[in-house]
């Protein structure tokens, strides 16, 4: 007959949480470098730049343009910078329990989507954008923002470098349609296209 004493049945549990822990680090890890996959992919991710640099490059920018950076700031991975009607401004992006989403005030914080990856999360705001441009097209006053806050619009962003035709057809077929393995074509492009799932 064996006992247990309760030093190594508090032993055993302490080594069940260090395990959990160890597994919630290396899918927070996996999960943070998938997004930095992506971010790569995507032409319009710069990288490590400071506040003013981001301000340099959008300063002469029409409103709406937007690149995203690594954040300045030790609690936050990165940042949008974007053109607003009222110069550049910078929205940091929160990671918290394996989800993104743009950082607020605490009053809109629950009221935020969050989403898998940054590159969701951009592409969201991108097409929210977009239609709600198209809605402002179409009324003939556009719609001011309450309490004289300034729209944050992201319409077009800045590449790093003119990107490849190759990724340029790749997010116009992804705008298109989000079923690439029912076109007609050869398994090595559509694992191109698959390789990178956005259309921004």
């Amino acid at each position: 007959m064996t006992c247990q004493s309760s030093e190594s049945t508090e032993t055993i549990q302490s080594e069940r949480r260090a395990d959990n822990d160890t597994g919630a680090i290396e899918s927070k890890e996996s999960r943070i470098a998938l997004a930095m996959k992506d971010l790569k992919n995507t032409g319009w991710y710069w990288g490590s730049m400071t506040a003013n640099e981001a301000k340099e490059i959008l300063q002469d920018a029409p409103e709406g343009t937007f690149l995203l950076r690594d954040s300045s700031q030790r609690d936050y991975l990165f940042t949008i910078s974007a053109m607003t009607s009222a110069g550049p401004t910078n929205l940091r992006i929160e990671y918290k329990h394996g989800k993104f989403k743009l950082d607020s005030v605490v009053l809109v914080k629950p009221k935020l989507k969050q989403f898998d990856s940054v590159v969701h999360l951009v592409e969201h705001y991108v097409q929210l954008s977009r239609t709600s441009g198209e809605k402002g097209a179409s009324n003939s006053q556009p719609s001011a923002p309450p309490n004289g806050t300034v729209q944050l619009l992201l319409t077009k962003p800045v590449y790093t470098t003119t990107p490849s035709l190759q990724h340029l057809c790749r997010i116009a077929i992804n705008k298109t349609t989000r079923q690439v393995q029912d076109l007609p074509l050869p398994n090595r492009l559509k694992d191109y296209l698959t390789d990178y799932a956005y259309n921004v």
